[in-house]
């Protein structure tokens, strides 16, 4: 059996973007996805892009059955771990669904990676697992603080799952706390998709520019910031899935210097909402009709990486303008017309 990387979830946003950038590397990929929050469509602009089908499973990781199964049949060399729900205003209406679906799944791969004595896990983590962090740019050393929402928390406890397992068993593994995704391939047949409503800022923005919103919502102008609206740092999603290349690699070539390692992946610049706004329209040449609304709960002030140990560690560091990332979102918008 040939080895490969199996990305879970990798149909989704930042795991079709990744699953292209492995296969660029030369890696064989095999993918899991049950298309909760995808189509099966990408598998092919996956294989337009790359000129490589990956193999692909359709599997609901919460089978454990299915799971076992799955690793029977294949010879996995390493796993990226995407597959999981993450709408933060969703996961307080239903706490135990997102319980069920990021934390079992988590265990069963974990599990079976015990059982056959399989090594190099690469957990999509985020950076919601610092709150409101006491100092910015957010930095490794800074604090896990109580998580403000269920999607955050299931993010905390399988850091913790993680951790212990590579205490216990000898796993090496690498959490990965993203800030912001955005934008798309620059072959514009991936990009973000989101079935139904979206989660994040910049499809709001960019189905807003296109018609299909009549109105942008920026939740609160009151915050405390230059212009009132909360702060995030956008990394291209491009750059995003390299990050999960170089921490991949540094697993396989033993360059980690802990069994469980964790590193925060944006740009180390912090972005308005008003600025993003701007930006948009600057960079798109189109005006967006937008209205400031309350704030909505649990959303945070600030939060912006510093990349310091990313670039030093994984020797990785984002190389896409914010400008191009808005130029791609909106470019991929106007496909899906």
């Amino acid at each position: 059996m040939a080895k490969k990387i199996l990305v879970t979830g990798g149909l989704g946003f930042i795991g079709s973007h990744t699953v292209v950038a492995l296969q660029n590397s030369g890696f064989d990929v095999v993918i899991i996805d049950n298309l909760s929050n995808t189509t099966i469509d990408v598998l092919n602009q996956i294989t337009d892009i790359t000129g490589i089908k990956p193999d692909f499973e359709s599997i609901d990781l919460r089978n454990k059955g299915k799971v076992k199964s799955f690793f029977d049949q294949y010879e996995v060399e390493g796993i990226i771990h995407f597959a999981a729900s993450k709408a933060v205003g969703e996961s307080m209406h239903k706490p135990l669904d997102y319980y069920e679906n990021n934390l079992s799944t988590l265990i069963y791969l974990l599990q079976e990676m015990r059982d056959r004595k399989l090594d190099h896990f690469i957990f999509s983590s985020s950076c919601t697992v610092y709150g409101q962090a006491d100092k910015l740019p957010i930095t490794e050393r800074a604090p896990v603080k109580k998580a403000e929402s269920v999607y955050g928390n299931t993010k905390q406890i399988g850091e913790e799952i993680i951790q212990d397992s590579c205490t216990a068993y000898g796993i090496n593994a690498i959490a990965l706390r993203y800030f912001n995704p955005i934008g798309a391939h620059e072959s514009l047949k991936i990009g973000e998709l989101p079935l139904g409503i979206p989660q994040n800022l910049i499809p709001f923005i960019t189905q807003t520019a296109a018609g299909k919103r009549e109105v942008l919502s920026v939740y609160g102008e009151d915050y405390n910031t230059p212009d009132g609206t909360a702060i995030r740092d956008y990394i291209h999603v491009v750059d995003l899935a390299k990050a999960h290349i170089a921490a991949l690699k540094r697993l396989i070539e033993k360059q980690n210097k802990n069994t469980y390692e964790f590193y925060n992946v944006g740009t180390g610049t912090g972005s308005s909402v008003l600025e993003i706004i701007k930006a948009f329209e600057r960079a798109n040449g189109v005006k967006l009709n937008y209205k400031i609304v309350d704030r909505r709960a649990g959303d945070i002030t600030a939060a912006y990486a510093d990349t310091t140990m990313a670039n030093k560690e994984l020797k990785w560091k984002t190389k896409l303008s914010l400008e191009s990332a808005l130029k791609s979102a909106w470019e991929w918008e106007k496909k899906q017309e």
